[in-house]
């Protein structure tokens, strides 16, 4: 039996906090995946290709604490314990991402957005709201949110620098995650979103990939 049944809703955003607190700190919950460049050969990166690589890298980091925020304001208003526990599940297998993103930030030579806490906040009221609607719906912006997220590293593998392998090895298997999650949400009964909310949350993702590609 899961442990969720026995949360209350006051148990559930002290939750968020702890939570919130660790996606920006970088100390996220995360399922203890091996790191998936760490066999993948350090590239030789001019100043140019460097910069450019972390701010791709630092675009999906930021992509990460808003599908944890999201997932987080989700859960903490689903009514049915099954989603309530993929959302859970969710953001634990994103704190892998983020975990990933940071490690090749680092690597880098760069840092995480400092924006991170507005994205944080943003996404998880947007999570919140989505929830509120009602489960169906809740798994229909999970999925599509999914699909949006693979459609935008699929184009980073492309726009990465060819040498750096170690990023696009990154970059690959959180494409491979996104699609297992998005097929995920679907097997659930997850709703098809309506066409203007689908643009809506596209231009908010162009308005955070323009911004934390610098910041």
């Amino acid at each position: 039996m899961s442990s969720l049944r026995y949360y209350t809703l006051l148990d559930r955003i002290c939750l968020s906090v702890d939570q919130a607190l660790r996606a920006l700190a970088g100390n996220t919950q995360t399922t203890g995946a091996l790191y998936p460049a760490r066999d993948t050969e350090v590239p030789k990166l001019n100043d140019q290709q460097r910069k450019h690589s972390a701010g791709l890298m630092r675009v999906n980091h930021a992509g990460e604490v808003c599908a944890q925020a999201l997932y987080h304001g989700q859960g903490i208003v689903s009514k049915e314990v099954a989603v309530q526990e993929k959302m859970q599940q969710a953001a634990i297998e994103e704190g892998d991402h983020l975990s990933w993103c940071k490690k090749r930030l680092e690597e880098l030579g760069s840092h995480t957005s400092l924006l991170n806490p507005i994205w944080y906040a943003g996404s998880f009221c947007i999570g919140m709201a989505a929830g509120m609607v009602g489960d169906k719906w809740s798994l229909g912006f999970l999925a599509e949110t999914e699909r949006q997220v693979i459609k935008h590293l699929s184009g980073h593998l492309h726009l990465l620098p060819r040498e750096d392998m170690r990023s696009y090895t990154i970059l690959k298997k959180m494409e491979e995650d996104e699609a297992r999650h998005r097929d995920e949400a679907i097997k659930l009964g997850a709703q098809e979103l309506p066409w203007i909310v689908k643009q809506g949350m596209a231009l908010t993702s162009k308005i955070m990939v323009k911004t934390a590609y610098w910041l």
